[in-house]
């Protein structure tokens, strides 16, 4: 986005994060003139912000209207069999090219405690973000941040019921180990069984309290 304005920017950020923490509901309409008012930024970055949202598959843009793109069951499938792998080679990268000032970031960030499920959502997010900075492939960690914006919106929804947080940010000292001995392989399972496991327990509390039903 170097080429993008900055005031442009600026409301994609901010529209992005609606978006992706349910603010902006799925399948909300979005009235341009209304969010330049309430975000206090000219219509033309509102709607230049909102087109790259539709480039990101955020904002639905059919012939008539904008709205926020809808939820689906089968996108928490798609999305989390390419997060799989990417966040595994991630992982194994970061074992390859982590530097001092890496392993500094992240057992500083193993260190942290978190007041809520909410804080401890994105203590899980800032750790995985600086993993794929220890790999030093600002495509692989682009990429990654873009599948994770996509994701946010499906664990939002179970945000609420995420009881098993704690113990999955546990494992993250068992990967700063695992990446700090340069041991790839060791690294990459780790990382795998955390995505495959988180996954599956989002699934099943979406499916078993139908919140896919209550997320418009």
């Amino acid at each position: 986005m170097e080429l993008i304005r900055v005031d442009t920017k600026h409301a994609y950020k901010i529209l992005r994060e609606k978006i992706t923490s349910l603010e902006l509901k799925p399948g909300q309409a979005l009235d341009i003139g209304r969010l330049a008012n309430q975000l206090e930024i000219a219509q033309t970055s509102v709607k230049e912000a909102l087109r790259l949202l539709a480039h990101d598959h955020l904002v639905e843009a059919p012939p008539r209207g904008l709205y926020v793109a809808e939820l689906h069951l089968d996108d928490l499938k798609k999305i989390s069999g390419i997060r799989l792998r990417l966040e595994t080679y991630s992982a194994q990268e970061a074992a390859q090219h982590r530097t001092p000032d890496d392993l500094v970031i992240l057992t500083s960030l193993c260190e942290k405690k978190a007041e809520d499920t909410r804080e401890l959502f994105e203590l899980d997010h800032k750790f995985h973000q600086a993993i794929a900075q220890a790999a030093h492939n600002n495509y692989l960690a682009n990429t990654l941040e873009h599948f994770y914006g996509l994701s946010k919106r499906l664990w939002y929804l179970a945000l609420p019921y995420l009881d098993f947080l704690p113990t999955a940010v546990e494992s993250h000292i068992k990967l700063v180990e695992a990446i700090e001995e340069k041991e790839g392989e060791a690294a990459g399972e780790i990382m795998h069984t955390h995505i495959s496991d988180f996954y599956q327990k989002i699934k099943r509390i979406i499916t078993e309290r139908d919140l896919m039903g209550s997320a418009g």
